[in-house]
């Protein structure tokens, strides 16, 4: 490889990084326009292994705003990010994919007092279908591996003469 090719995979690679964490940040600020500007205008999001619905990204950004309304705090940590790129045969230009495992933290509207304690946390894998466009890279999928999720205690906290 040349020096040249190896900085356009290391911008690539910076900028495909960015997106990932673009996506997480619009999330967890409720900044559905913005959502819906990172996918391509075929883009999809599957969320269905977290209990929700899988659609076009517009409509899947209105699922969330809603089912996300009652979490005042939201904080997704996306790590071990594993890219890959390539070309695909039907596809105009360069695609990527990205595996990554993801920590998110919530916490519910109204909790106990002033605690800033998470009263729900989930954790999984996401996997990213990325495609350069004419406007840059973009998300075209997002699909949610969740693998555990650790609810509030239901039972009520003990009472302290």
């Amino acid at each position: 490889m040349t020096q040249r090719v190896d900085l356009a995979t290391v911008m690539d690679r910076l900028t495909v990084d960015g997106l990932v964490t673009e996506y997480a940040t619009t999330v967890d600020d409720g900044d559905w326009a913005a959502y819906r500007a990172l996918f391509t205008d075929d883009g999809r999001a599957d969320y269905r292994s977290a209990g929700g619905i899988e659609g076009e990204a517009a409509r899947v950004a209105d699922w969330l705003a809603g089912s996300l309304g009652r979490f005042v705090m939201r904080q997704h940590l996306i790590v071990n990010r594993r890219v890959r790129f390539g070309i695909l045969q039907r596809d105009t230009g360069d695609t990527a994919e990205v595996r990554a495992d993801y920590l998110n933290p919530m916490r519910l509207a109204g909790g106990d007092g002033g605690s800033t304690a998470p009263d729900f946390v989930c954790g999984g894998r996401y996997g990213f279908g990325l495609l350069r466009t004419p406007d840059g890279w973009r998300l075209r999928e997002v699909v949610v591996e969740e693998k555990w999720r650790r609810l509030p205690d239901p039972r009520p906290a003990p009472l302290i003469d």
